[in-house]
């Protein structure tokens, strides 16, 4: 009997294991699906702040592309979902099949129990199978016994109890996965739905893109030589705060006359390896947004065959979203541009992240600054609506991919 019970313990030990982790995993897909969901919406939102305002055909393919994607993301999260929940409507049956086999057992073990009872009561009373003891010790042994079997006899109805109760909660939950599953699989229906009519969209904007497809280079062009002009400008004044920095701390200029490397005071080291030891960790610079255009050489998202090129991550956020620094640091400077509004350059160290696009700037150089700490406002385009900060960071002169930096960017 003891070894049934371990071997039956053993069992559902495995199963409530398998039960936790494959609840920490739905808890994991939900928490995504919520995410891509609060995506389209907020691609929803902005679309719909900016209908009115002129848009750029190229810009509403880009937009339209994102939100494909994201609806593919929340299709395949949600299929995942929904598979997961069939494993666990599965594991819980394989439970209440082992539940009803032990319960079988239980019971016709409690209802033989019962019948000798009965028996044992027929033929002679408690007090007569005490007396009929040869001895003290008999009598004492036999009175143990007899406390024993009406101790087994609790448990066991004890048993049916908790049995029959775990077995309800379990055809309830089951009943409950049943209808969430349900809820998944309408989602989907609707969700492939969007994604058709989304597809068509596509289809008809890249047709006029085709037919215009020189008009649409050059402005792809001149696009890219604006953003290369900007990148020079913040070369050039990072080159400048490295050899101001520099001949403060008494280091002298390479022969060419331009340090590439700032001269570090051990404050200053300290925080460029903090900086270092929390790549992957950072926040990022908006408290909501989507990647609009990756760091370094790509293909153009509407044009393929058309490669561009970005120094940085341009994310999309939504009108009046705050910038915020990614770790403490020095406001190292705050620069003006044409087409870029205004920077913010936060120095960690070595290193230094450059926040674009900019306006209602809260912060002021040589302040100290914290991570999440707000230091201005995404800047939105009056022609199109769009609120797009571009982000960069530079180790010294160096560019860095930010995606490598920031948490799940």
């Amino acid at each position: 009997m003891r070894l049934q019970k371990f071997i039956y313990s053993f069992g559902m030990l495995l199963i409530c294991i398998s039960s936790f982790s494959q609840s920490t995993k739905q808890q994991q897909l939900e928490e995504q699906r919520r995410q891509l969901k609060e995506q389209i919406e907020q691609m929803k939102s902005l679309l719909a702040d900016t209908k009115l305002k002129q848009r750029s055909v190229l810009d509403e393919v880009e937009t339209l592309n994102s939100r494909i994607n994201t609806r593919q993301n929340l299709i395949k999260i949600t299929n995942q979902q929904a598979n997961l929940l069939t494993r666990e409507i599965n594991a819980n049956l394989k439970k209440m099949g082992s539940y009803r086999d032990e319960l079988k057992v239980l019971k016709e073990d409690y209802a033989r129990m019962i019948i000798k009872s009965y028996k044992s009561k027929s033929q002679q009373s408690k007090i007569m199978f005490l007396l009929s003891s040869s001895d003290f010790t008999q009598a004492y042994k036999r009175l143990q016994y007899m406390k024993q079997y009406n101790e087994h006899r609790k448990e066991q109805a004890d048993q049916i109890q908790k049995r029959t109760e775990e077995l309800q909660k379990l055809n309830k939950n089951l009943l409950q996965r049943k209808k969430n599953k349900e809820v998944l699989i309408e989602e989907n229906r609707e969700a492939q739905q969007q994604l058709k009519e989304e597809k068509k969209q596509q289809q008809a904007l890249m047709a006029s893109i085709r037919k215009k497809e020189g008009t649409y280079k050059k402005e792809i062009k001149k696009k890219q030589e604006k953003a290369s002009a900007i990148d020079k400008a913040i070369e050039k004044l990072i080159r400048e705060a490295i050899a101001k920095a520099n001949k403060k701390a008494g280091k002298k200029a390479s022969k060419k006359g331009s340090a590439t490397t700032f001269a570090l005071t051990p404050e200053d080291k300290k925080l460029a390896d903090n900086f270092t030891a929390n790549k992957g960790k950072f926040p990022w610079p908006v408290g909501t947004g989507r990647i609009t255009k990756k760091y370094g050489q790509q293909p153009h998202p509407t044009l393929p065959n058309i490669q561009i090129n970005s120094s940085g991550v341009e994310l999309e956020t939504r009108p009046g979203e705050k910038a915020r620094a990614i770790f403490e640091g020095e406001v190292m400077a705050i620069q003006k541009l044409k087409n870029a509004g205004r920077l913010v350059h936060v120095r960690h160290g070595n290193y230094i992240t450059v926040y674009y696009n900019l306006e209602n700037i809260t912060v002021k150089e040589g302040q100290k600054v914290s991570t999440k700490q707000s230091i201005g406002e995404v800047r939105v385009n009056p022609s199109t609506g769009r609120a797009i900060m571009k982000f960069l960071i530079f180790k010294d002169t160096k560019k860095m991919n930010p995606q490598s930096w920031i948490y799940k960017m």
